[in-house]
């Protein structure tokens, strides 16, 4: 069984990605913890709990972390792609959950539930990587409790908050720079080059909607954010970035990944936020900058697309 701790800003990515975990059997979801992103702290804290609530997981512990970036302001959220409340305006149409917030912080439930594990755990972050960031930086000794990190964020060839940067990363360039590169944590980077093309038509939408209460749930919370895509799109496809990287969490190996060094930019121009990938070779890069050996990121460049369509439809269909 795979033990996971997904950090999250729901969102209706984030909503299907934490729904995947619920519905997947061979997962042990050990706590979820918040982040601002999508929308503000409290309501992405709120959505969170609710899309536990729908599928009964009063189980699962949930702690609110961090309501800002570390070093600079946020300075948009996403209502446009999102809805108001995150979830297209349909957040209340999800149960309460009866068990509230812990007492504590995201990063002290983080480091709790990592000290007390038998085994290595997956964190799953889906949102700004803030969480993450003050996590390692509190507490380097629980890095070997840390199977790997799979992040949700980036892209290496044109973002989509800004023409350089993918809104994740953009939200905190310098949490993302030191997760993406300082740490030496094994990382996974699941990246808008892939998450585009695992986009989703109105067929899988209405067979997920058919499934059961809560598929049509989930389907429910879509209008304003396929909206969005129909526009960017120019069809009726719809990114459920986050998902594709749960699918990863889940089931190790499902998107194929490759080894590349990293940089994030953290000035204050037009590529704020930019991943930027190393693609040389190592004896390129060793005589161009005399680095030997930088810190690898397995990024998500491909993936037999339908085999990650067919697993996401299945377990969300489950009931």
């Amino acid at each position: 069984m795979s033990a996971l701790i997904i950090d999250t800003d729901p969102g209706i990515d984030d909503a299907y990605a934490i729904a995947c975990a619920c519905a997947s059997p061979e997962v042990d979801l050990l706590g979820v913890t918040t982040v601002f992103g999508n929308v503000g702290l409290p309501l992405t804290t709120r959505n969170a709990l609710r899309i536990l609530a729908l599928y009964g997981r009063e189980d699962v512990p949930v702690a609110a972390g961090a309501d800002r970036p570390l070093a600079f302001p946020h300075p948009h959220r996403a209502p446009e792609v999102h809805g108001a409340d995150g979830l297209s305006g349909m957040a209340g149409s999800l149960p309460e959950r009866s068990r509230g917030l812990e007492v504590v912080d995201a990063v002290t439930l983080m480091a709790r539930l990592l000290t007390e594990a038998d085994s290595p755990v997956t964190l799953v972050p889906i949102g700004p990587l803030t969480n993450i960031a003050l996590l390692l930086a509190a507490h380097p000794s629980l890095k070997p409790k840390i199977e790997r990190i799979v992040v949700m964020g980036g892209a290496l060839t044109g973002g989509n908050v800004t023409a350089a940067a993918e809104f994740n990363t953009w939200s905190d360039p310098e949490a993302a720079r030191r997760v993406l590169v300082e740490e030496d944590v094994p990382t996974v980077l699941v990246p808008l080059d892939l998450t585009h093309r695992c986009a989703i038509g109105p067929e899988w939408l209405d067979a997920l909607a058919a499934s059961g209460e809560r598929g049509a749930a989930l389907v429910g919370l879509t209008s304003v954010y396929r909206e969005h895509y129909r526009e960017a799109f120019g069809s009726d496809q719809t990114v459920l970035h986050d998902a594709v990287a749960m699918a990863e969490a889940i089931s190790p190996g499902i998107l194929r990944t490759t080894a590349l060094p990293l940089e994030v930019d953290c000035g204050q121009g037009p590529g704020r936020g930019m991943v930027v990938a190393d693609r040389r070779s190592a004896a390129v890069r060793e005589v161009t900058t005399g680095a030997v050996g930088p810190r690898t990121v397995e990024v998500a460049l491909d993936a037999d697309l339908d085999a990650v369509r067919a697993f996401l439809l299945t377990r969300l269909s489950s009931r």
